[in-house]
């Protein structure tokens, strides 16, 4: 059965090349087969995870509007659902406590996600947001403490805030295929409630007390992975301390640092043996006065018990004040080109999905 299968997809791609032999082209979506191809046959799957990580989720304010206006829960999710159910596990940046509440004019700059959310966003196969944000004491401790409980009856893991200091610095555990995963978030100094020792809050930045909790996560896990909280908002570069702070974690023994909060797209390094994503821009957010804070990057990342062998990166874009959506160089030629400038793809593990 598996000689058969082999067949017909050397049969299918030997005539699809010879179609685009003739029109002196080869599509992005058969280097893609090609490549995947001899990748999974040359690797035990069995033995591989794919981990897709998302920017900015804001289900507040606009993008709340479009979903009461369309009596719909799962609007904002209407044209990505498919894509986020081909993965073993998503981390996403939750911009947003958990509580109901009044509604939130498009004018305010404070966010709060419904209650009755939440199920969606297990249903949508979200497993682990960092919390650690400038937003997510929008509504107090209260909010805080309430998001705590509605993630935890959805079986949905969180990552930097807690009840207290001990808790915000946790690192969580995500196990897929016998490869360990753990998760460290944290927000730039000032932007939010710092957890202390009897007091619920969020975990700051802080080089000495990052390279501990590194430290901690090294010692149980496969891959470490940094979500960080920081930056200018809308500017297309890092600052020095985005730059200084994810150095300081893969130093550290970090295998990626994940960024947030700029609502806009920003840079890519590979430093030492670690990646850097400044910032991947929005993925749910109502802000539809820029193309840039439109623009995001979703990262499908493909690990095996002891590298990272692939990240593949998905140009998005926002629409209906809500709804992210995979482009390409087809269906949306100018902004996939954008996107794809904004990028340093100093590594052959980088790979742009074009599908």
């Amino acid at each position: 059965m598996v000689k058969i299968k082999n067949i017909i997809f050397v049969l299918l791609i030997a005539l699809t090349a010879i179609f685009f032999v003739f029109n002196n082209e080869i599509s992005g979506w058969l280097k893609l087969l090609i490549q995947q191809n001899n990748f999974y046959s040359s690797i035990n799957t069995h033995s591989l995870v794919s981990g897709l990580f998302v920017g900015d989720i804001m289900l507040s304010r606009g993008v709340a509007y479009q979903i009461e206006k369309n009596n719909d829960l799962y609007y904002p999710f209407e044209q990505i659902k498919d894509f986020l159910s081909k993965n073993d596990f998503i981390f996403a940046n939750l911009e947003s406590p958990i509580v109901d509440g009044q509604k939130i004019k498009s004018n305010e700059m404070f966010f709060r996600t419904d209650e009755k959310l939440a199920p969606i966003l297990k249903e949508m196969s979200f497993s682990i947001f960092s919390l650690a944000n400038n937003h997510i004491l929008n509504f107090g401790e209260k909010g805080l403490l309430n998001t705590f409980k509605i993630l935890n009856e959805n079986k949905i893991i969180f990552v930097g805030a807690g009840e207290n200091f001990e808790t915000a610095h946790q690192f969580k555990t995500i196990e897929r295929n016998d490869i360990k995963f753990a998760f460290l978030a944290y927000a730039e100094k000032y932007f939010a409630q710092e957890a202390k020792e009897n007091e619920p809050g969020v975990a700051l930045m802080n080089l000495e007390q990052l390279k501990n909790d590194i430290e901690k996560a090294r010692q149980k896990a496969d891959f470490v992975i940094v979500s960080m909280h920081a930056g200018e908002e809308y500017k297309d570069y890092p600052s020095s301390s985005q730059i200084n702070f994810a150095h300081h974690a893969i130093d550290a023994g970090a295998d990626l640092v994940i960024g947030h909060h700029p609502h806009v797209i920003e840079p890519i390094e590979k430093y030492k043996n670690g990646y850097i994503f400044y910032s991947l821009g929005n993925f749910i957010f109502d802000q539809m006065w820029s193309n840039e804070t439109r623009e995001s990057i979703a990262l499908r990342i493909i690990f095996t018990p002891h590298t990272i062998k692939t990240i593949q990166i998905y140009p998005i874009l926002i629409e209906n004040y809500s709804q992210p959506k995979i482009i390409n160089s087809k269906n949306n030629p100018s902004e996939f080109k954008r996107i794809v400038s904004k990028l340093n793809l100093a590594d052959n593990k980088f790979v742009i999905i074009d599908q």
